[in-house]
């Protein structure tokens, strides 16, 4: 992997991730969500505070109850205390949810976007060896392991452990040292079991799924191949492999299962003989007259509170281990440097004419693969410069090298004597127009990609564009007009439709240097002759470097270069090149044979 797009994803998902994300929840410039952090922080505290009240209101009543009846009344009193505790604590809770909300999620939001704006920064070698469903699904299960991971650290981890120490401070003074000990000792030993079962049950689970998707795999396999497994009548060796795939997932499965039965057991054991020996020693205390029955009643409900949360912590650790994972992906995607970056206090470039040039440009896409070896071309102001050759030659390279998406290795490039390598990236681009061989439309309508060519563009403007590109015509027909959907990738059009769609989008960006790359070499001959045309009319008055395989659509270029082996081989006229009875005089020879044989077979 080259050091453009380093691996990203990694399994180790330690809490100095954590670190990086937590404060962006006490943002600098955001009096609102810090006071919000605040007043969640006193809910918490407050929800605690009454749910800790509790079980001394819950022992009241049982005091109560067992001396004078005549204290009814008071005893009623109580449970209504009790009960108002109960709501307090539900009520707490609700309202630090509802207030904590916007803090996360801008949190989350901000983050999102920050990576987001990043992805689009690195350079196009990174995206080229990344898969982008991989990096949606970073950023997706990122964003969403934040909402969970701030629940449960903020909410969940940090009220119990302030709860624990409540308790053993309650029974520290209450019931002595002896209890806090014990009580100590039992929630240690329900941490650790606790995680090592749920680690072995998140290794038996990751088994699963590997089966479970190999048996959905070997299901859609044999149906995509419906037709082969009849052929062979291979109808039962089919069930069989199948048959087998499902065993495995039953195996894995039923291993899973009776692991979470092992993890409720064992933790239903140590809660209960912490329980049992707590209310034990509260009624051994009450024999001695040390203790009052309303204290059984405390010390249960005060662990039954205890342990509640506990009882999901195999849950909590193991979704907050996935979360740090997700979390750590997605800022190791942040971390990913970008390759192509400006300089320090770089000017925005200035175009006058569009006089381009290239200097002694070296280029590899690896250290051992040098693509261009010193090519130099001038393309002055207002003219037009093709460039041919064989596949491989370095013609496509030339424009990634003018638009910067990547950095010459030698060399410079310049526009109207000012190094592009030391100029804005965004001014840059915003001064050169393209037409692509695949032309990649959004899944939107055909208005939208049209626009997508200048921000705030109206629509007069982008159906003059369409105007321009003779395209207006098919639009009008549409039954939605500029409001059809093109589909993903534009698919719902033709060739020859999208590329007018592209040339529209650049008419409408109004660039003064234009480049077009191979822009009809996919389409048919009638339609390349149509597309030709508006292809011409757009590039006049513009510096246009023509990037063309067939070479009946450059005839009429200024100049003409032929890149043989990452160097200029050629360079002349169409007229020239062809009295020269060189490599270009070669290719077209060779591909008038091939009009000619095309013709016949067409006849």
């Amino acid at each position: 992997m080259s050091s453009g797009a380093p691996q990203i994803e990694k399994p180790n998902g330690g809490f100095s991730v954590l670190w990086r994300f937590l404060p962006m929840l006490w943002p600098k410039d955001d009096l609102e969500l810090r006071v919000r952090v605040i007043i969640a922080m006193v809910l918490v505290l407050a929800g605690k505070a009454i749910t800790l009240a509790m079980p001394f209101a819950y022992k009241a009543v049982v005091d109560a109850m067992s001396g004078d009846r005549q204290a009814w009344m008071a005893a009623l009193m109580l449970v209504f205390a009790y009960s108002a505790a109960r709501f307090g604590g539900v009520l707490s809770d609700n309202l630090r949810n509802a207030i904590f909300e916007k803090v996360g999620q801008s949190a989350a939001r901000r983050l999102a976007a920050r990576v987001f704006r990043h992805v689009h920064s690195l350079s196009l070698r990174f995206h080229l060896e990344r898969r982008t469903g991989s990096l949606t699904k970073i950023v997706e299960r990122g964003t969403k392991s934040i909402d969970m991971m701030l629940y449960f650290l903020l909410f969940n981890i940090a009220p119990t452990v302030i709860e624990l120490v409540a308790i053993c401070v309650i029974f520290w003074l209450k019931f002595g040292p002896g209890l806090v000990a014990a009580t100590m000792v039992f929630v240690a030993l329900y941490i650790i079991f606790t995680r090592k079962v749920t680690d072995w049950r998140t290794h038996l689970q990751r088994e699963m799924n590997d089966v479970d998707n190999k048996a959905i795999g070997r299901a859609v396999d044999s149906l995509l191949n419906y037709e082969t497994v009849k052929y062979f009548g291979a109808e039962e060796r089919e069930a069989r492999r199948y048959d087998d795939a499902i065993a495995s997932f039953t195996r894995a499965a039923v291993r899973n299962e009776v692991s979470l039965a092992w993890l409720n057991i064992g933790q239903s054991l140590i809660t209960n003989l912490m329980m049992a020996g707590a209310m034990g020693f509260t009624v051994w205390g009450w024999s001695q007259g040390r203790f009052t029955p309303g204290d059984v009643v405390l010390v249960n409900s005060l662990l039954m509170q205890l342990f509640r949360p506990l009882d999901m912590l195999g849950w909590v650790y193991r979704s907050i281990r996935q979360g740090l994972i997700d979390m750590e992906a997605m800022f190791d995607l942040t971390d990913t440097p970008a390759e192509v970056v400006d300089v320090a206090s770089a000017p925005a470039l200035t175009v006058g004419d569009g006089h381009v040039r290239f200097e002694e440009v070296a280029f590899g896409y690896e250290p051992e693969r040098i693509i261009l070896k010193g090519v130099t071309l001038d393309v002055p102001a207002g003219t037009s410069m093709a460039v041919v050759g064989p596949s491989g030659a370095g013609k496509s390279t030339l424009a990634r090298l003018l638009y910067r998406f990547y950095d010459p290795t030698a060399g410079r490039i310049t526009i109207d004597g000012q190094d592009i390598a030391k100029v804005q990236q965004s001014s840059l681009r915003s001064a050169i127009g393209i037409v692509p061989q695949d032309t990649v439309l959004f899944n939107d309508t055909i208005g939208y990609n049209i626009g997508y060519g200048r921000e705030g563009a109206g629509q007069p403007e982008i159906e003059g564009a369409a105007r321009g590109a003779a395209i207006d015509t098919f639009i009008a027909a549409l039954p939605q007009g500029y409001e059809s959907m093109v589909g993903e990738r534009g698919l719902k059009l033709s060739g020859g439709e999208k590329q007018r769609v592209a040339i529209a989008r650049t008419l409408l960006k109004d660039p003064p240097i234009l480049i077009l790359d191979e822009a009809t070499s996919a389409l048919d001959s009638r339609t390349e002759e149509a597309i030709q045309s508006t292809l011409n009319a757009a590039a006049r008055g513009r510096t246009t470097i023509i990037i063309a395989h067939r070479l009946s659509t450059i005839v009429g270029a200024d100049q003409i270069v032929v890149l043989d082996a990452g160097r200029v081989a050629e360079r002349g006229t169409h007229a020239e090149l062809l009295a020269k009875g060189g490599l270009y005089a070669e290719l077209w020879a060779r591909q008038a044979a091939e009009r000619e044989l095309e013709e016949v077979v067409e006849g």
